[in-house]
């Protein structure tokens, strides 16, 4: 900064004022000391500007996985408002594995981010605590943080399912089938919590070959769908609780020499380019984004209040999948 200030023939002030954007410097003075800085090759440097101030200017960001269609514009919505607030983005995956998940806030926390964004794997979240107590802002988005109490964005699955599930019986369905994620992820269970609520709601019985809870991978579910659709009372339609499910549904039915009605919960690309078009109840990860980054940055402008908790809700959208009648209809 002396060199610069010797350069542009000004006080080291000025050069402050100009590298941190602040006023009370003419356009002339700026544009000299700009040049300085640009001939001599100066840069800030932030590590010493977070000693000084305390902000890092970064937050961290952990995911399920970072490839997953759902997360790429929820975690590019974050970074929009970090940038907008000036601040860095960092962000991992946490495989869906507890102690990754641990590891990998954990090691943000150690690199002093200045706030976290969590989408957990983990049903326990008490090793937070210290780092919140520190001053670490932390919102937790998709999923709620457990055993801890801290601000959350959710989406309302369990709605978003009975409007699911509430359009396929309106379209004649009553024998429907359920397929989702592994039991005790707070998604999967609140999806399928939403299945029995609008058969019940309807006065449908659901025999208990019509649900499956298990991992998503094409293999399982092929297989239960192949089971759910065989037999002497097949389901008539399936209602398929992600993104990763319903693309293997959509490959199954398919092959099916008679059509079967789908909905899905999530949207996914070229979903209304199939013939028919796919039928999803659509989050809106932009939203989900965006809400838990404007939440976080709340808090880190020092705004006191208790943890809020916001539920977004999701949307249906009909395509033609979901619109197809019974056999009998």
């Amino acid at each position: 900064m002396k060199d610069v200030a010797a350069r542009a023939g000004v006080g080291l002030k000025t050069v402050s004022r100009v590298v941190n954007g602040e006023p009370g410097v003419t356009l002339e003075t700026e544009s000299r000391v700009r040049a300085a800085i640009e001939a001599l090759g100066f840069r800030r440097n932030d590590s010493a500007r977070v000693l000084r101030k305390g902000r890092t200017a970064s937050i961290g960001l952990v995911l399920e996985d970072l490839a997953d269609p759902f997360y790429s514009p929820l975690s590019r919505a974050v970074e929009e408002v970090a940038r907008a607030n000036g601040s860095l983005l960092f962000a991992g995956s946490s495989a869906e594995v507890p102690e990754r998940e641990q590891e990998l806030a954990l090691a943000l926390c150690a690199r002093r981010v200045d706030g976290l964004v969590i989408v957990p794997a983990s049903e326990d979240h008490r090793y937070l605590e210290p780092e919140i107590a520190a001053g670490v802002a932390t919102v937790f988005v998709d999923r709620p943080a457990g055993r801890i109490d801290v601000d959350t964005v959710l989406t309302d699955n369990a709605g978003g399912a009975r409007d699911a599930v509430a359009h396929l019986i309106a379209h004649g369905h009553r024998a429907i089938g359920f397929i989702g994620d592994t039991e005790g992820i707070y998604t999967a269970d609140e999806r399928v919590r939403g299945y029995h609520e609008a058969m019940a709601s309807a006065g449908l019985p659901v025999d208990e070959g019509w649900v499956s809870m298990g991992p998503t991978s094409p293999e399982r579910v092929r297989s239960e769908l192949d089971r759910m659709l065989s037999g002497p009372a097949p389901v008539t339609a399936v209602f398929s609780g992600n993104n990763r499910v319903t693309v293997t549904a959509v490959r199954v039915l398919a092959d099916r020499p008679d059509p079967v009605a789908l909905v899905g919960f999530d949207d996914f690309e070229l979903a209304d380019l199939l013939r028919p078009g796919v039928t999803v109840i659509a989050q809106d990860p932009v939203r989900l984004g965006r809400t838990a980054a404007e939440l976080l940055f709340r808090r880190l402008d020092g705004i006191a209040e208790p943890p809020r908790r916001v539920e977004l809700p999701g949307r249906l959208v009909a395509r033609g999948s979901g619109e197809i009648p019974p056999p009998s209809a």
